[in-house]
């Protein structure tokens, strides 16, 4: 999803019909206060991946102080951000990549190179989106699971766990088993490949 914020109505319209024309789905803000009321609502990420096209320069709250509030939760590998101004300057673009930003576009801007920027931004945002499904899933493995999985990572079999671990080879085979059900997978190789 392309959540465009901009102050103005005919960027707003011009960006989303651009998007559209390449079948990117759309939802526009006609400020940062609009798009932090949606963005404090149960939001569900796009599994296609999130771009934001952020305005530098709105009335309120400026596209920058949004920057950083998104900065400051951890959001923008989720929600790579591309700003765009009229009235930037190398030293605000070098600013806004050092902090973190995906790109920075200068209006009048080149269309096909931006809507070529967003899609590589979706892609971003679908991986850092399928970490924090890995992490989550993760998190809801026991202290016991853990140390299983890291084993079974190391390539070790079943009876070499057990000895380490102390416990009995068929409590292995079930904390094996727990593991690969709440990490979604069927074989040690797809662990190892889900944890590379």
């Amino acid at each position: 999803m392309l959540h465009i914020i901009d102050d103005e109505d005919v960027i707003r319209d011009s960006l989303s019909w651009l998007a559209r024309s390449r079948s990117i789905a759309v939802t526009t803000y006609e400020s940062a206060d609009k798009f932090l009321v949606a963005l404090n609502q149960p939001m569900q990420f796009d599994p296609q991946g999130d771009c934001i096209l952020l305005d530098i320069r709105m009335a309120g709250m400026s596209g920058s102080a949004l920057f950083d509030l998104l900065t400051a939760r951890q959001l923008t590998k989720r929600l790579p951000v591309i700003f765009l101004t009229g009235h930037g300057d190398v030293p605000m673009a070098v600013d806004t990549l050092k902090r973190g930003a995906f790109d920075f576009f200068e209006k009048p801007f080149n269309d096909n190179k931006l809507m070529d920027r967003v899609q590589e931004a979706f892609a971003i945002s679908m991986q850092a989106g399928a970490n924090a499904a890995i992490y989550e899933r993760l998190a809801t493995l026991s202290t016991r699971e853990r140390e299983v999985l890291d084993l079974i990572l190391a390539g070790k079999m079943n009876k070499v766990i057990a000895d380490q671990l102390g416990i009995s080879m068929r409590t292995v085979e079930v904390h094996r088993a727990h593991i690969f059900d709440k990490m979604q997978i069927k074989t040690a190789v797809e662990l190892a490949g889900l944890l590379k």
